[in-house]
């Protein structure tokens, strides 16, 4: 339990009641209270509120299977599978096949129509470099009434300064992470079967100019 739990308690639940669910967040505003726990301790404590709040949101969106759109060539049902890929696919990559099954999900359900206008607008957010635009695009998913997208967007507010940075800074540290996990893979994959020797010289061709091993 919290320090002083009834009174955080009552605070916190009229938030979340409000929907202000970013444990980050809340943190925050309890800090000013005089709360002096730590983040694990909050997110601990509404993890409870969380799982109830996630379960109603799979209940209120979750669509019975006959009501998925046929494909309009063969007839058959679209598998959720499918349907993900061309939720995420942009008009111009589509198929002529493709763009019909696009259209009979459209009509056929809004939660897909809205989900694939989300994921459109998403890279364009990417390019443009704007934070604002990001923010708009984050708050319109929180409140989106579709489970995905809600718990997406709160995750990205939960990091949000991380998150933003990405999308409007220049700098990345794509390759460094993509070095890591190359050199990751190797290890795994000669875990047991062979010596430090071989093992330096698959990682050498990885190591930047100038590095020298001892």
């Amino acid at each position: 339990m919290i320090p002083d739990g009834l009174y955080y308690e009552g605070y916190l639940s009229r938030r979340w009641a409000e929907g202000c669910t970013v444990v980050r967040r809340l943190l925050t505003e309890i800090k000013h209270l005089g709360f002096t726990g730590c983040y694990t301790h909050l997110a601990r404590f509404v993890s409870s509120w969380r799982r109830d709040r996630e379960s109603k949101d799979v209940r209120a969106t979750s669509t019975p299977s006959g009501l998925l759109a046929q494909d309009p060539v063969t007839g058959r049902q679209i598998s959720p599978q499918m349907a993900a890929i061309l939720c995420i696919k942009p008009r111009k990559q589509l198929t002529p096949r493709q763009a019909a099954a696009v259209d009979a999900l459209k009509s056929s359900s809004t939660d897909f129509a809205a989900m694939r206008g989300f994921a459109m607008r998403f890279p364009g957010i990417l390019r443009s470099r704007d934070g604002g635009k990001l923010d708009a695009w984050l708050e319109e998913a929180c409140h989106s009434g579709i489970y995905a997208l809600q718990r997406f967007a709160r995750t990205a507010q939960g990091d949000l300064d991380a998150v933003r940075n990405a999308v409007t800074e220049r700098w990345s540290n794509g390759q460094a992470e993509g070095q890591i996990s190359r050199l990751k893979t190797l290890k795994r994959a000669m875990y047991g079967r062979a010596g430090v020797a071989l093992l330096r010289a698959r990682m050498l061709p990885f190591q930047p100019a100038g590095f020298h091993t001892i």
